[in-house]
């Protein structure tokens, strides 16, 4: 998607000239002739860029007291002053009041092209140094693992990001909704657009509708430019759409429809080509049925439903993602790498993990900060790290029990435990748990039913599916 540039100029064959120039390198471009032309366009919608001329014939405002509206209006507003007039003075007066560069007529070609691509790739540069700094730094940035679940959810990401379809993401909180978000729009023809991110849950009901809109400054004050408008030829994420009030989906469900909107306070009509994702940690049929969410909304947003599974239904993820993320943090964090022992490995696996990969990555921050740079984690620092959450299943602590049990029965509790173990980390996978613990499939069949622990095996296998 291309980025959109605003010509100011009062005379045809300028505008003409510059569009063409601009065009032929893969830029949209609008034209104003005067400041009220120049005005209602940016009101129709934020451009990437003005280009703004000086000297304006027929016009209310001249290219100066443009620039110190524009900038008092949107202080992240791109502006190139050009004239054929100019002086150093001016130069520098722009510059002040917030003009990228200045370049005086005649221009060469070559000049008017890599001011205009600095000015672009700064704002770029300077909006993506914001993303970063309001995303975590323990942030997952792709899907990793081999487990079925993962690569069907692969699979389903190489499908439908192409498409430009709208897709609703549903599964628990912390499993990942926002990074397959982020790699649908990473793989999308809007790859080059921006990816916004509206919290809705974290809104209060009465700011939601001019995060979304925007609002039309008011006592002196700027305008303010909502996520649409900034997500503009690019990819907007309503993360828990479900906690978006009622009156504003209908608004939005109207835009999905429509694709244009009015600001909050003025009328203008601000339209927008805008790829809609949704995540959602509820059921939103329940939502519906309880008379929570449009029904209306429901159908614009799940054109493509993708679920995506709960840490513990890809459980043999979990050594390979629990290392790498330890890496991140280490490096995040400026120490030497610690390394996860076969241990801790399997005590991670064997949690049920109620907060998915974000509560691995608290659980991992935890264990970091109680290990030596450069040290080995081992089975104990992972139960410590989880805490009282941590189910019996993962600890040893019926000693005194045992010790007081004849051999036979004190092996029983050993072997019931210690399989319980390894089937709740396989998932209840026969193959992979008789495998790892040496034992024929058959003879592990015998050994779960003699130990009484088959239908227990089973519940959790249930739970995990």
């Amino acid at each position: 998607m291309a980025h959109e540039i605003l010509i100011v100029d009062d005379e045809d064959d300028i505008r003409q000239l510059i569009a063409g120039i601009l065009e032929d390198e893969g830029y949209e471009t609008r034209q104003a002739a005067n400041s009220a032309d120049a005005f209602a366009a940016v009101a129709a919608r934020q451009p990437s860029l003005v280009i703004l001329d000086v000297w304006l014939r027929d016009s209310e405002h001249d290219g100066l007291q443009m620039l110190e509206i524009m900038r008092r209006d949107n202080p992240n507003q791109q502006v190139v002053m050009i004239s054929g007039h100019g002086t150093v003075d001016m130069a520098v007066s722009a510059t002040k009041m917030g003009a990228y560069d200045f370049i005086s007529k005649p221009f060469k070609t070559d000049v008017l092209l890599h001011t205009v691509g600095r000015a672009v790739e700064e704002a770029r540069l300077r909006r993506e140094n914001v993303e970063l700094q309001e995303r975590a730094v323990d942030r997952v940035d792709d899907l990793i693992g081999e487990s079925p679940a993962i690569m069907q959810l692969r699979q389903t990401i190489d499908k439908v990001a192409p498409t430009d379809s709208r897709i609703l993401l549903s599964g628990p909180p912390g499993a990942g909704k926002g990074v397959v978000a982020r790699i649908l729009h990473n793989q999308s023809v809007r790859k080059d657009g921006r990816f916004v991110v509206l919290n809705c849950a974290s809104l209060q009901p009465e700011s939601v509708e001019t995060a979304l809109f925007g609002a039309e400054p008011e006592g002196g004050g700027p305008r303010r430019i909502g996520v649409l408008e900034e997500a503009h030829a690019g990819t907007l994420l309503l993360d828990e759409v479900a906690d978006m009030p009622m009156e504003t989906q209908g608004k939005i469900a109207r835009v999905l429809q429509n694709k244009h909107f009015a600001r909050v306070g003025g009328d203008t009509e601000v339209e927008v080509d805008v790829r809609v994702l949704a995540t959602t940690s509820r059921n939103l049929r329940d939502e519906i049925e309880e008379g929570r969410f449009r029904e209306d909304l429901f159908y614009r947003l799940n054109v493509v439903p993708v679920p995506v599974p709960a840490l513990q239904a890809r459980r043999q993820d979990i050594p390979e993602l629990a290392q790498q993320l330890t890496e991140r943090l280490c490096r995040a964090k400026g120490r030497s790498t610690c390394l996860l022992a076969n241990d801790a490995l399997a005590a991670l696996q064997a949690y049920e993990w109620p907060g998915n990969v974000w509560e691995l990555i608290n659980v991992l921050e935890r264990l970091l900060l109680n290990v030596p740079a450069g040290g080995e984690v081992r089975s104990d620092a992972v139960l410590t790290a989880i805490g009282q959450d941590a189910p019996d299943v993962m600890r040893w602590e019926k000693a005194p029990d045992v010790m007081n049990q004849p051999l036979r029965d004190a092996r029983e509790a050993f072997e019931r435990e210690y399989l319980l173990f390894h089937m709740t980390r396989f998932s209840g996978n026969i193959s992979r748990t008789a495998e790892f613990v040496g034992m024929d499939r058959a003879a592990l069949h015998r050994k779960l039913k003699l130990l009484g622990i088959q239908n227990e095996v089973r519940t959790r296998k249930a739970g995990v599916s």
